[in-house]
């Protein structure tokens, strides 16, 4: 991994999942098998890697432990397998984030990309109308914002390498797939073409039809963040840079653009 997320992390592949370092802390992960998404798949009978991901909720170093309980932070890490999901990408099915009780709404998310090539799909809503939909390229080191109450899905982009990223988010954090299940998945669907290239094929399923508007990670300077910087590096540096994280009041997210 190219990419210092500001902590000593290390991704493995067999098995698959995250070693840990001295001061930091860190769960066995959670894997997500095939199985488990193939109803939100644009072949639920494709063959592919398995398990497709692995989740490691709630890591950091030990001495902000406390400090992440208290401010209501949680730090995922996220690792992908190589390969394809039959014509598409190796990709999460999408969910919504459920409201949270500690602050009563639905929560932003942050990723932030430690290795390959990821692209963020997200629709305004799960509902038949997906109102504005996005696809969000992002390489090593480049963040990644979904707004509160937006179905959302993780894809990789390049099926010759795992996608190792990082998320920020609420700890009291429940996902609502309902939305998402009734459709088969999110309003497009990411299909692998020639090289790294990805076309896109709008879901049926969806009786209102929405362009998708495609383009890169952008600066997140009204956010609060840097470039360049590992997030993690700015959370010790001035934790209040992210708390628009776990209390999505903090700012307004009318026509946000991520």
């Amino acid at each position: 991994m190219n990419f210092d997320p500001g902590f000593d992390i290390r991704p493995t592949v067999d098995p698959m999942g995250f070693a840990y370092g001295p001061g930091v802390f860190g769960p066995e992960p959670e894997l997500r098998h095939l199985d488990a998404i193939r109803r939100s798949l644009l072949d639920p009978a494709c063959d592919g890697p398995d398990p497709v991901y692995a989740i490691a909720m709630d890591v950091g170093t030990d001495d902000v432990r406390d400090d992440l309980v208290k401010r209501n932070l949680l730090y995922g890490a996220v690792i992908y397998a190589a390969g394809s999901l039959g014509d598409e990408p190796v990709r999460s099915q999408g969910h919504v984030h459920a409201v949270s009780e500690s602050c009563g709404a639905s929560t932003a998310e942050l990723y932030e990309i430690w290795s390959g090539r990821a692209v963020i799909l997200m629709q305004e809503s799960d509902s038949d109308d997906p109102g504005r939909c996005f696809a969000v390229e992002a390489g090593t080191g480049e963040l990644v914002v979904v707004p509160p109450g937006w179905a959302h899905a993780t894809i990789s982009a390049d099926r010759t390498q795992p996608l190792t990223f990082g998320a920020w988010c609420v700890r009291d954090y429940r996902f609502d797939y309902t939305g998402v299940r009734a459709h088969g998945g999110l309003a497009w669907f990411a299909r692998l073409a020639i090289g790294t290239d990805i076309d896109w094929q709008p879901n049926p399923a969806y009786p209102v039809r929405r362009d998708l508007d495609i383009h890169r990670a952008r600066d997140y300077a009204d956010l609060g963040l840097e470039s360049g910087v590992a997030v993690y590096t700015q959370y010790l540096k001035d934790p209040e840079r992210v708390m628009w994280v776990p209390q999505p009041n903090l700012r307004s997210w009318a026509g946000f653009v991520p």
